[in-house]
């Protein structure tokens, strides 16, 4: 589907999906979660996306020795269907931060005021709640349309912060729905702005793209060992994650299991690439060689390396919904994580895995043991992802969001198609 033809999908609000944290060409896993779930509501609903990229002056020289970082985005892309702007909006490095809500709403103002003016703006749909969320605020306000809030991860760091939380409380406040993808981080939100209402929507999982694989062809397809005992953890290399974690368990670990191996599944991000630093720790440690870097992997061949391992493993210092857990899952792996935000609300019980405090680091040791020893029932598994896929969530999101549309006076549409303009015009 594009952004200006709609042919078999149901008349409803045109929804313009708002957020920074979105794949692009040159950063291809760059919030799949967020595409995922709107893919699906484009099946029901007329969909663009608008995803700004932060931007600053010189920043191209910044990438001479940090290739990484910040990469050139094309303004428009199509994927899946689906028409992708990009416009840029000034965001100085650790500089200024309170103001990235205001310089993102300005970046991409001409973009959804053109939208707009085609007909293909009645919902703006932010995803997280800051700078997005605010960004959405303003834009909505200047452009007199309702918008709609996912709170995602990053609400607990805003909410400590004094400006941010201020100003995310008034993009709470004015928002027609309010959607947080746990009940933990409906509780943040409800502690920041007690009269609102939010709604919990939990993410999903595409079964299409996860499913259980041979595990012996795919250890030879990855040159791991086919009698080795296999971890896997699956993030963007960033400190949070916890991959530094697993690996300085392993010396450890060997010990009492032997032959055991670790792929480190992912790329960096926005927030940094720790990969050399990662890659130098586990040289240090003597366990260079049964560390697999595997590098970011595209959503289509994530499976093999699930199948390829034997326990899912995230010692992470926060997370909102993972959705990696269901992943994970939905190939038939345990999982050991720490119990922090949203994590107890999908391995909500124990035969899906071991939950240990975060910081406790015998906890997670002798629970990687226990789990690597434990006879798992992978059907139990199996069927927990089959009851968590992303159709058993869309339905009711569509109605959501077309009631967020009709609540603030949306109800009267244009014809589907309104505005005539093909992809990325």
């Amino acid at each position: 589907m594009t952004g200006g033809q709609v042919s078999d999908r149901r008349q409803g609000p045109r929804v313009v999906v708002f957020t920074r944290v979105y794949p692009n060409e040159a950063q291809p896993t760059f919030g799949v979660f967020v595409r995922e779930r709107m893919t699906r509501v484009a099946d029901s609903l007329p969909v663009v996306v608008v995803a700004p990229v932060p931007w600053f002056p010189g920043e191209g020289i910044v990438r001479r020795w940090r290739p990484w970082y910040r990469p050139s985005v094309a303004y428009c892309e199509e994927q899946a269907g689906t028409t992708v702007y990009h416009p840029r909006f000034l965001c100085l490095p650790g500089v200024l931060k309170s103001l990235d809500g205001l310089f993102q709403a300005l970046g991409a103002l001409p973009t959804l005021r053109r939208l707009r003016r085609r007909g293909q703006l009645d919902l703006l749909d932010a995803h997280f709640i800051y700078p997005d969320g605010v960004a959405a605020w303003l834009a909505a306000w200047w452009l007199g349309c309702p918008y709609t809030v996912t709170l995602r991860g990053t609400i607990v760091r805003i909410s400590r912060t004094r400006v941010r939380r201020f100003l995310a409380r008034r993009a709470l406040r004015h928002a027609a729905r309010v959607f947080s993808v746990s009940e933990s981080l409906r509780s943040v939100a409800l502690g920041m702005e007690p009269q609102r209402s939010v709604e919990v929507v939990p993410n999903g999982i595409n079964l299409a793209l996860f499913g259980p694989e041979d595990r012996m062809a795919c250890r030879r397809a990855l040159g791991i060992p086919e009698r080795a005992q296999v971890l896997i953890t699956v993030g963007t290399l960033n400190e949070r994650k916890g991959f530094h974690r697993v690996i300085e368990l392993m010396p450890s670990l060997d010990e009492q299991i032997g032959d055991l191996h670790y792929l480190a599944v992912g790329g960096g991000s926005p927030d940094g690439n720790d990969e050399q630093r990662l890659r130098d720790l586990a040289k240090d440690l003597g366990v260079a060689e049964r560390v697999h870097f595997a590098g970011a992997v595209a959503s289509e061949r994530l499976r093999f390396y699930y199948a390829a391992a034997d326990l899912f493993v995230l010692p992470t210092r926060f997370e909102g919904w993972a959705n990696v857990f269901l992943e994970a899952a939905a190939c038939g792996l345990p999982t050991v994580t720490t119990d922090v935000g949203g994590n107890a609300e999908v391995i909500a019980h124990d035969q899906l895995g071991t939950l240990v405090p975060f910081g406790d680091t015998e906890a997670l040791r002798r629970a990687i043991v226990e789990a690597l020893a434990y006879d798992w029932d992978r059907q139990v598994i199996l069927d927990y992802a089959q009851a968590n896929a992303w159709q058993t969530r869309i339905p009711s999101l569509v109605d959501k969001l077309e009631a967020a549309a009709d609540g603030a006076g949306q109800g009267a549409r244009r014809p589907a198609g309104g505005g005539g303009e093909g992809p990325c015009r």
